[in-house]
């Protein structure tokens, strides 16, 4: 420090060091602020002075202009008083007007008990239609609980003709088999009599030998031909019950196609439902359909192109939402294809959104277009909706965001009369235990059933696909269908192979037992020929009369046994078709008394549709008239809210009559009469105005100007007396300030003097406050006293005690709370350092009240012991180290 400081620093510097450390140097800038800020103030003064005297000069000539507008006052007196009677005029006119409204409201409301009347009248013609319709209903269902008993019995008898009958059939092929084996029978028994003759004739002629041989081969042959004959007919059975395996397993396989061919459908139509609902969580449009979003920016930019009187709105389902999620399928199942449909203002527009429609939707696929004239407001439906006070009305359950869809909805559905009711239960007692609510023509079930009055429909619904709110919910379903329906599939391919692989199998052994057939049939020709061979050989040998005997005798038993089995099949078989036409004139009877039944239950429903009609008639009869009653009360609370209109209108006149003139003033002038003098007196006022100018203008110009000249003036005045008063305060703190100056300055070198003695040197500081600089001179003590030295000649150590000297004579003078030394004894030697560090003890220990800081590289262990003295003793560096290590340093720290 002392090296650099007091060697190198110029003479300024330190006097700046000086001033910045005595905060005179603030002192003395805010004094040059303040002149300049004077010296401001006096310019705006000057700028002031000239402007005040044009101030002047304009008051004045506002001043002479307003006094010579005085004779314009008579004529706004007057048109005073006619604004006042025009105040009233307007209220007695008001009252004139309000009369013939009060004489309508009593012709009015004289004429509602005659609508009353009206009403009553059509409430009992209903009531006494509806008993009618009702006896009637009780009637017709007697008769209908009693055909349908009948109608069972008539399918229970049906049901044994039909048994019957198949018996019959069955018998009598039976005995057709017997009558066709007895035939058979009987030719084989004239073959067998014929041969025994033959061989009996012949026998005389062939050796016996030769004739048992050839018997016995014709014989062996017939049992052959036998068996040949009973596989043949065990073939054709098996034949016959392979081709009805066949045609019942085709006709599975066919049924089993087109369930698989509808349950593919389902699932492609499952599958694209679920693409759609996972596509409408970016876009709900998508639920729609994945061409909608197109569909719609196609229409808008239509739209932009003016290709649409007004832009069409649509898919409706789009802007409304279920209030209750429950309540949701109801909605869809009320509302169907409605939520897809688009709703246009005319017809130019309907034919152009065809158009654009044939573009995005295949033919068959396209939704509604419902034209419908749009209104920014929804139709009042108080009237012909539906109240109940449990349950909501499908207009009251939804979240509509267009008054055009609210308004469509309204007249192609009729939402307003419809109710939601979530219990079947309930909405069958509301609807049809008792009578339905007024106005209420249908209801919907939270499963989405629709009841009428006498009627209850089943949905075709069995969740909502549009108007769901939780879609996560929906996916989740959808996705557990398309596993279950994915599963079904599997299930009927699997079916539907192992069907096709049975038609395969007995295909397979319908070819194989035809082949087989095929060759028993040459097996029995072959045979057939042998035994003719066998008969029609030239020579005759001795044939065994007795074995042909024992088998036309075996014959004939058979011929009995089959006779005998005839005579009961037949006996059976006249039984059976007894019974048969026993059950058949049954269900003759049967159909007879359903036929009477019939023609009974026709008259009947003829008469409870003319019944129907009837009270039908009568409700639109009923309605017609409390739509004229509702109209008539309409009326009368339209000409009330007019009167009341008229009445708040005349109250608020007269409050305004009362705020202008606070007496009523008769007035038998005309409010026309009125206004056309007002407008003369106005037209006579704004020539004088155009004349002399405006009277209003000409005050506010003369009030403004005065303000401004006296706003002004009082300004200059109160600158001036600041600007006096700024430069005696000025003075006054610029003689304290020099002063102040002086006393420091004379401080600093009495003290540094002060401490230089110590050393036994001598020196001074110099102070030139008119040039800004400080100079040190400093003697040691060795050299001769009469001539003082610059520091700069001065040796390190000598330097140093110097500059020490200089801050701590700055130390005295200055306010601050900490005193901070670095390397101050650096260039000392140990004499001058310890003169130094008492120097620095001593003052330190003088001034408990500020903090001393010294750092030096030197030993303290010299210092004295004291409680105010605390020495902090860095580690000696590692020599040769070139980083620090902060880690062991962590560690060490961690570890305490």
């Amino acid at each position: 420090m002392s090296k650099h400081f007091l060697q190198s620093k110029h003479e300024g510097d330190k006097y700046k060091f000086f001033m910045k450390a005595t905060q005179l140097e603030q002192m003395k800038e805010d004094y040059s602020s303040i002149m300049k800020t004077k010296e401001n103030t006096c310019n705006q003064i000057e700028q002031g002075v000239e402007r005040l005297q044009e101030l002047k000069l304009l008051y004045c000539e506002k001043k002479k202009r307003y006094k010579s507008i005085a004779f314009v006052n008579e004529m706004r007196k007057h048109l005073e008083d006619l604004k006042h009677k025009m105040a009233w005029a307007m209220v007695s006119e008001m009252e004139k007007e309000i009369e013939p409204i009060k004489e309508g409201i009593r012709a009015e409301e004289g004429q509602t008990t005659k609508f009353v009347q009206k009403v009553e009248e059509c409430q009992l013609k209903v009531s006494e239609a509806e008993e009618k319709y009702k006896a009637i209903q009780d009637k017709l269902m007697e008769v209908s609980e009693g055909a349908e008993a009948l109608h069972l019995q008539c399918v229970s008898l049906k049901a044994d003709v039909q048994t019957r009958r198949k018996a019959v059939n069955e018998a009598e092929v039976l005995y057709n088999r017997s009558k066709t084996e007895l035939k058979r029978l009987g030719k084989d028994d004239e073959q067998l009599h014929k041969r025994i003759e033959e061989l009996k004739s012949s026998s005389k002629q062939v050796s016996e030998p030769e004739k048992l041989e050839r018997q016995r081969k014709i014989a062996h042959l017939r049992e052959k031909l036998k068996a040949f004959h009973d596989e043949e007919i065990m073939i054709d059975q098996q034949m016959d019950q392979f081709q009805q395996a066949i045609y019942k397993c085709k006709e599975e396989h066919s049924r089993l196609r087109r369930e698989d061919s509808d349950a593919k459908e389902a699932l492609d139509a499952k599958q694209k439902q679920l693409r759609e609902l996972k596509d409408s969580k970016t876009n709900t449009l998508k639920r729609f359909g994945s061409h909608v979003p197109a569909f719609l920016e196609a229409v808008e930019a239509a739209y932009r192109q003016g290709q649409f009187k007004h832009k069409p709105i649509g898919p409706l389902g789009a802007f409304i939402h279920p209030k209750d999620a429950e309540l949701t399928l109801a909605i869809e199942s009320c509302l169907k294809n409605l939520v897809q449909a688009f709703c246009c203002d005319n017809h130019s527009d309907e034919k152009a959104l065809q158009l654009l429609m044939s573009k995005y939707y295949p033919r068959g696929f396209r939704p509604q277009i419902i034209v419908n004239k749009f209104q920014n407001e929804v139709y009042d439906v108080r009237y012909r909706g539906v109240h109940h006070p449990e349950f909501p009305s499908v207009l009251t359950a939804l979240e509509i965001d267009h008054a055009v869809v609210a308004n469509c909805l309204i007249d192609v559905r009729s939402i307003e009369t419809i109710l939601l009711i979530k219990s079947s239960s309930k909405a069958r007692e509301v609807m049809q235990s008792n009578r339905p609510p007024k106005n209420c023509k249908e209801a919907f079930t939270a499963e989405g059933d629709q009841v009428f009055e006498r009627r209850y429909y089943s949905s075709d619904y069995l969740r909502p696909r549009f108007l769901s709110q939780d879609v996560e919910a929906e996916i989740r379903h959808l996705e557990k269908e398309i596993e279950n329906k994915k599963a079904q599939l599997k299930a009927s391919q699997q079916h539907l192979r192992s069907i096709e692989n049975e038609i395969r199998q007995n295909e397979d052994h319908l070819q194989s037992h035809r082949r087989h057939q095929k060759e028993l049939q040459m097996k029995t020709r072959k045979t057939n020929a042998e035994i003719a061979d066998l008969e029609n050989m030239e020579e005759h040998h001795s044939v065994d009369i007795r074995i042909l005997e024992d088998e036309a005798k075996e014959n004939k038993g058979k011929m009995e046994s089959v006779k005998k089995d005839m005579q009961q099949q037949s006996i059976k078989m006249e039984e059976l078709k007894n019974l048969l036409q026993v059950a058949e004139k049954k269900f003759e009877e049967m159909k007879e008394k359903i036929h009477q039944v019939e023609e009974i239950a026709g008259p009947i429903k003829d008469e409870l549709n003319q019944a129907d009609s009837e009270v039908e008639k009568r409700k639109r009869c009923l309605q017609h008239y409390e739509d004229k009653k509702r109209e008539h009360l309409a009326c009368i609370k339209r000409l009330k809210e007019l009167l009341a209109a008229k009445e708040k209108e005349l109250e608020e006149k007269t409050a305004k009559a009362r705020q202008i003139y606070s007496e009523r003033i008769e007035v038998s002038r005309t409010v026309k009469s009125l206004d056309a003098e007002m407008n003369r007196l106005r037209e006579s006022i704004n020539a004088e105005n155009d004349r002399h100018g405006n009277r209003e203008e000409i005050i506010q110009q003369f009030h403004d100007a005065k303000e401004r000249y006296e706003d002004a003036n009082s300004k200059v005045k109160n600158l001036k007396k600041f600007i006096k008063l700024l430069e005696e305060i000025m003075t006054q703190r610029f003689k304290t300030y020099s002063q102040f100056l002086r006393l420091l300055s004379l401080r600093c070198k009495l003290y540094f003097d002060h401490l230089l003695r110590i050393r036994a040197c001598s020196g001074k500081i110099l102070f030139d406050h008119k040039n800004e600089t400080l100079s040190i001179t400093v003697q040691p003590q060795e050299e001769d006293k009469a001539t003082l030295s610059d520091v700069r000649s001065l040796s390190g150590g000598e330097r140093s005690f110097s500059t020490v000297c200089f801050i701590l004579s700055l130390w005295s003078i200055t306010e601050s709370p900490f005193r901070c030394l670095d390397e101050f004894d650096v260039y000392m030697d140990m004499v001058n350092r310890r003169i130094a560090m008492d120097m620095i003890l001593k003052v330190a220990d003088s001034q408990h009240h500020r903090q001393f800081i010294l750092l030096t590289p030197q030993s303290m262990s010299s210092l004295p012991t004291s409680s105010y003295i605390r020495i902090l003793r860095m580690q000696d560096p590692e020599r040769g180290q070139r980083t620090l290590n902060f880690q062991r340093h962590r560690d060490n720290e961690e570890d305490e």
